[in-house]
């Protein structure tokens, strides 16, 4: 019997606190204290899609440089403090790695994998980190403990794996930053997986396209055999028809060389109708699919046939409103949550104030706050974001 009920039973009153999920014992239930597998192949997807799409490819980067670009600052107690060992630890969060390029790792995870991992190393002064390191999400596996939540992760490579379990406080030293998954309670959804589809698409598109050209970009045409008395190729000549066929004619070397042909055999050239050529379109429609996907308006990789904004600007701010600034500031968000047992009433703020792309919506907003006569100094101040 459970000693928490067995001390109810006997009327005992001065029952420790729990804090557990009640719904926690049933997410146990899927595997507790064991490794719980990315449930699809990371490696597959990142090739096909970051490595041989564009559009993907573009994609990400654009989002990671972008996310990274953004200023981390570091308040203590609504302070900002520049100095503070926190930001100088973002600043250069390990040896081998400065801020932008640590954080554009964690963000292109997210983009390709739906889930970021950073582990911290060493105890510096007053608990604060002497490193973070961004760990490849491939090689990380959440392990769920006896109430259904990670425990532990375990990272592996080569055949050999080490857990990175909490500490004896209680601190996790490892960060799990996911994308939202509606089915999987321990994994993010990436935006790479949701556009797979539309990827292998374009990928098609691209290979038949590919095709084309190596075979001077048209149908080669067909070889007819004509007979007055309706006599047929045997087998064997056949065969080597065609490959005689394959040899001098197949391939761009051979694009517009003359076939010399035989007695009894016609050329009939071939061409695409313009049903056949739909797949430029559907190349195009793929590309918007996959920009969809990864929250970037199309205009802005170049993407021909949109004309959902009105100009570039106008484009571009929406990447930042609605892609970047709720990535960079659920990025804070989560290093805030992550440090707080460490550094109490430290916090981490993007200083959107640096972004050059939101500068237009910024002195609109001043214009409005200083035409706001009934406001005092230290009011619009606060109302814009910048404090005291």
């Amino acid at each position: 019997m459970d000693w928490s009920r067995w001390r109810l039973r006997r009327g005992t009153t001065s029952v420790p606190e729990i804090k557990d999920s009640r719904a926690g014992a049933l997410i146990a239930l899927t595997g507790g204290g064991r490794p719980r597998w990315t449930p699809r192949d990371y490696a597959e997807l990142a090739r096909e899609g970051f490595g041989k799409n564009p559009v993907a490819y573009r994609a990400t980067r654009m989002i990671a440089e972008a996310a990274a670009s953004v200023p981390l600052r570091v308040f203590d107690k609504d302070t900002l403090c520049r100095d503070h060992g926190l930001a100088q630890l973002l600043a250069r969060p390990n040896p081998e790695q400065s801020g932008a390029e640590f954080l554009e790792g964690l963000y292109g995870a997210l983009q390709t994998a739906g889930n970021a991992y950073v582990e911290a190393a060493g105890d510096g002064d007053g608990g604060l980190p002497e490193e973070l390191w961004s760990l490849r999400p491939d090689r990380v596996k959440v392990v769920p403990g006896r109430h259904g939540w990670p425990e532990a992760y375990d990272y592996g490579l080569a055949g050999r794996s080490v857990r990175i379990g909490r500490e004896a406080d209680g601190w996790m030293p490892v960060m799990h930053l996911k994308l939202f998954h509606p089915i999987d309670d321990h994994y993010g959804f990436s935006p790479l997986e949701a556009a797979a589809f539309a990827i292998d698409v374009h990928n098609a598109s691209g290979a038949w396209n590919k095709a084309l050209l190596d075979n001077a970009a048209r149908p080669s045409g067909a070889l007819v055999y004509a007979s007055r008395d309706g006599e047929r190729l045997t087998t064997e000549q056949f065969e080597r028809l065609k490959a005689e066929l394959g040899e001098a004619h197949a391939g761009p070397a051979n694009a517009g060389r003359p076939l010399l042909l035989e007695g009894g055999l016609d050329w009939k050239p071939m061409s695409l109708t313009p049903a056949e050529m739909d797949f430029i379109a559907g190349k195009h429609a793929a590309a918007r699919e996959i920009a969809l996907a990864f929250g970037i308006p199309p205009q802005l990789l170049g993407i021909p046939g949109d004309a959902t904004y009105a100009n570039y600007r106008e484009a571009n701010v929406a990447f930042w409103r609605q892609t970047v600034v709720p990535l960079v500031r659920k990025a804070a968000g989560a290093l805030t949550a992550w440090l707080s047992p460490r550094l109490p009433g430290c916090r981490i703020e993007a200083d959107l104030e640096a972004v050059p792309a939101l500068s237009p919506e910024r002195d609109a907003l001043w214009a409005r706050l200083n035409a706001a006569t009934f406001l005092t100094e230290d009011e619009r101040r606060q109302m814009a974001g910048v404090g005291k």
